[in-house]
């Protein structure tokens, strides 16, 4: 059996935690999770670009996501932190690093790492 190459090992951990956050925020539905195969699609052909840009494919998706999102569905993910004034998303920050989290800019606090919306928001245990 062939080892799995790194791209694939990193377009499949993208998958994991941005399928991760949408199962957490209850929004993981069949025509979303389309839209996380179709940036896993789109960033296999970035990354056969850039190799150098591997480490970057988890937080690219999960903009990808967040952004087909905005249009079809409204703001992904919800902030869990601020609990009055109008409901806002969190942003992945960096926008081009490894290591992505999601961020409140309004209250200036790092919530989580991508992938564990589900410990910060008690929505998943994290046994």
């Amino acid at each position: 059996m062939d080892p799995i190459s790194p791209l694939e090992q990193a377009l499949h951990a993208a998958r994991a935690l941005v399928l991760a956050d949408l199962v957490a925020g209850q929004v993981a539905q069949a025509d979303v999770v389309s839209l996380v195969e179709d940036s896993l699609a789109q960033r296999r052909w970035w990354v056969e670009q850039w190799p150098e840009g591997i480490a970057y494919v988890a937080g690219l998706v999960a903009q990808d996501v967040q952004d087909a999102l905005l249009e079809r569905h409204g703001r992904w993910p919800l902030c869990p932190v601020c609990g009055s004034g109008d409901p806002h998303a969190l942003d992945v920050e960096p926008e081009l690093g490894p290591d992505p989290y999601w961020v409140c800019h309004k209250a200036g606090v790092k919530v989580a790492s991508v992938g564990g919306l589900g410990r910060a928001t008690g929505g998943m245990s994290s046994s």
